[in-house]
């Protein structure tokens, strides 16, 4: 016979396991994420605090992320960073919505996905805003200036914008010119176009690395938004992408801007964060260029800065360098203020704001205000040319 059992069997041990299995990914992600946090701490409070570290990461550390990472995103045709963008927005709405089933899993991987972009913010672009500028590493003597070295450098400008006009391509093909003297009417360019404009912008930032070695080396193709209307509502002409370590730009702007931006978003990729330092080499590769094309967007670019700051110190100076412009580049002008005044609104006020606590935040004390030391450095680069 058989001796029945009165006491109840032990729980077995996988059954009170299973519970501490499930939580142990979560654990282990969870983990990972802080020492991705620390690090990105770390390396934070080193760049502002330690003398040199900035600068030296930028020259040793940030060009094998350039050469690794930005050389991989450059082979494929299309923004990684929007897709990125795109992906990152699926993710975040599927975690929500296993908050309910499983809030520990969807919560561990938000902080986990938070964690890496903070690191790959830090890494990749975050410490360079504190390395040495460009123009003391240049060289460059900043001085205070007269109206009247203001007023040169307008008339200069405004010539080089007049002369440069007349070996720009007039067609009206955009696959052989910008369109000078745009108009609403004006189509998109091509994506044939917009590929010689990334081709063009690599080939005069190397130029301008043959004068300036800070700027030699490698670098990734520059690529514009599949959905461009991302940049304008926020009034950017380009933005950069730590994350995936590419230069973007907004193709659907005004013509003119086009080739600068991508010499502006380009410097970057070199460790050169601050705006008013990018404007100016991106100033520097655009009327350095072989291209007409180039050498107008530059010119013109960098009158607009020079002529506002005119314009605050002698108004009738300026509209006088205006009445002087060629009809082209006056139309141009006028369809850049046209174009961006269609996106005013709390959007790109919104954006305004947090960029300028953004450029505070990251070592220009001046926020937004920063982009005015662009008349500076062509003042400072003016000088020391004639």
């Amino acid at each position: 016979m058989k001796i029945p059992s009165i006491f109840p069997f032990p729980p077995s041990s996988h059954t009170s396991g299973a519970p501490d299995r499930d939580r142990g990914p979560q654990v282990r992600l969870f983990a990972i994420s802080l020492v991705l946090a620390a690090a990105s701490a770390v390396l934070g409070a080193c760049a502002r605090m330690v003398p040199g570290f900035a600068h030296t990461y930028s020259i040793t550390v940030y060009p094998v992320l350039v050469n690794t990472i930005g050389r991989f995103s450059s082979i494929f045709p299309f923004s990684l960073s929007e897709a990125g963008l795109y992906l990152a927005a699926v993710f975040c709405i599927l975690n929500l919505l296993f908050l309910i089933k499983k809030p520990l899993a969807a919560l561990s991987r938000l902080f986990f996905l938070a964690c890496l972009l903070l690191f790959l913010y830090t890494a990749g672009c975050g410490i360079n805003y504190y390395r040495t500028p460009f123009s003391y590493e240049a060289g460059m003597v900043m001085e205070q200036s007269s109206a009247g070295e203001l007023y040169s450098l307008c008339l200069f400008l405004t010539e080089q914008i007049n002369s440069t006009l007349t070996e720009t391509d007039h067609s009206g093909d955009a696959l052989k010119g910008l369109y000078p003297g745009q108009t609403e009417d004006t189509p998109l360019p091509s994506a044939a176009m917009l590929r010689e404009l990334g081709m063009e912008g690599v080939k005069s930032m190397k130029g301008l690395g043959t004068a300036y070695p800070q700027l030699s080396g490698y670098y990734p193709y520059p690529k514009p938004l599949m959905n461009p209307r991302l940049l304008s509502i926020q009034q950017l002409c380009g933005i950069y992408s730590p994350f995936t370590i590419e230069a973007n730009y907004n193709r659907e702007m005004p013509y003119y801007n086009i080739p600068h931006t991508i010499c502006h978003e380009l410097s970057h990729l070199k460790g050169f964060m601050r705006e008013d330092e990018a404007n100016f080499i991106g100033y520097l590769a655009c009327i350095g260029s072989d291209s007409p094309d180039f050498r107008y967007s530059g010119y013109l670019t960098g009158w607009v800065y020079a002529g506002n700051a005119l314009a605050k110190a002698d108004l009738e100076a300026y509209y006088g360098l205006y009445g002087r412009l060629a009809p082209e580049a006056a139309r141009d002008l006028a369809w850049n203020n046209q174009f961006w005044d269609r996106f005013d609104g709390k959007v790109a006020e919104a954006s305004t704001q947090l960029n300028d606590r953004y450029l505070k935040a990251n070592n220009q004390e001046d926020g937004v205000r920063s982009y005015g030391r662009m008349v500076d450095l062509m003042l400072a680069y003016y000088r020391d040319s004639q």
